[in-house]
């Protein structure tokens, strides 16, 4: 029986699986019964309503001592029994450690598939450009983020000790690897790539595998975004410089069209004007007669040097004090006294 069980375990080895050590643990239980019963008939052991419980805590060396065996064959296979014990156990144990180990190595590789939702997807890595976004986006708060990376552009988990921060890596225009990271089911996809032709080849591919889904592009020549807008009129275009306005448009979807609008020539912009003396009045008073009178939406105010961006509306403003809005022109100090009238 020890040949069989030996012969057993150097065929199963080669081709371990979960199922391994079950195979082994039925295989001594059915043989050791069978042979129990022909050796050691008096100790009651292979009678069915004792010997599963026999079988238990001997396999797993407890042995309570209630049945034992009296015989020397009977002796024979408790020792087969308990070699068949620890057999099953190393196999379990060794399964369970490759195991864990292959599923670490593939998560360093960004092999694995990401099962998440809500999420977001990061295409693209840059050193120290990269990690930074990761760590402004998480500022707020814990959020699950995926990192896809070209295979010629990372090795390994850039960020493994971050909680939270999954990665992919392999070609980004396949879309079996952008799956992967379930661009579908994110809450927005940020691509940003090595440079702006990259850029429209990963939009392209981000859009196939994401549909629908708020996606912005970075670009160093924002006129390309007519280029991305001919793969789809919905994905929001922002300058690789400005990182805040990233960071913006991926929180609010949208936000980067309206920065647009206000720095585009010909159109609403921001403008700024000092307080002459003798038009004190508070922000909510300024807010209230500015619009009515020019279109106008006050927006801050600077009272010796501070700037407060849309302070409570009893805020004082003093003469010298300066008034930021956003309208279609620009009100001269002497214009304010008659708007506030």
């Amino acid at each position: 029986m020890v040949f069989v069980l030996a012969r057993l375990w150097a065929r199963l080895t080669s081709t371990v699986t979960w199922r391994t050590p079950l195979l082994v643990l039925l295989t001594v239980f059915a043989t050791s019964w069978a042979a129990m019963a022909l050796l050691d008939r008096d100790s009651g052991i292979a009678d069915p309503g004792h010997y599963w419980w026999w079988f238990l805590v001997t396999a797993s060396t407890v042995g309570y001592g209630d049945f034992f065996p009296t015989t020397t064959g009977g002796r024979i296979v408790g020792a087969y029994v308990v070699l068949g014990g620890v057999v099953t156990l190393t196999t379990f144990f060794t399964h369970l450690a490759t195991t864990l180990a292959t599923a670490k190595g593939r998560r360093m590789h960004g092999l694995l598939d990401h099962d998440l939702a809500d999420h977001l997807v990061l295409v693209g890595w840059t050193p120290g450009r990269t990690d930074r976004l990761v760590a402004d986006l998480r500022s707020d708060g814990p959020v699950p983020i995926v990192v896809c990376a070209w295979a010629d552009q990372l090795e390994q988990h850039p960020l493994p000790e971050t909680a939270d921060v999954h990665f992919v890596r392999g070609d980004l225009t396949d879309l079996a690897v952008l799956r992967r990271a379930h661009p579908e089911r994110a809450r927005a996809v940020l691509v940003d790539a090595r440079d702006d032709n990259e850029a429209v080849t990963l939009t392209i591919a981000a859009e196939e595998a994401a549909p629908g889904v708020h996606t912005v592009v970075t670009l160093r020549d924002v006129a390309r975004r007519r280029t991305i807008r001919r793969i789809d009129a919905t994905v929001h275009c922002v300058q690789w410089h400005a990182l805040g306005l990233v960071f913006d448009e991926l929180s609010d979807p949208g936000i980067a069209e309206v920065y647009d609008a206000l720095t585009t020539p010909g159109g609403p912009s921001t403008w700024s004007t000092v307080v002459p003396a003798g038009a004190t009045a508070t922000y909510g008073a300024w807010q209230q007669a500015l619009g009515p009178a020019r279109d106008t939406t006050l927006l801050a105010v600077a009272v010796d040097g501070e700037v407060r961006v849309s302070p409570p509306w009893d805020t004082p403003v003093p003469a010298g004090a300066v008034l930021y809005y956003v309208g279609p022109a620009r009100i001269d100090a002497g214009d304010l006294r008659g708007v506030l009238a």
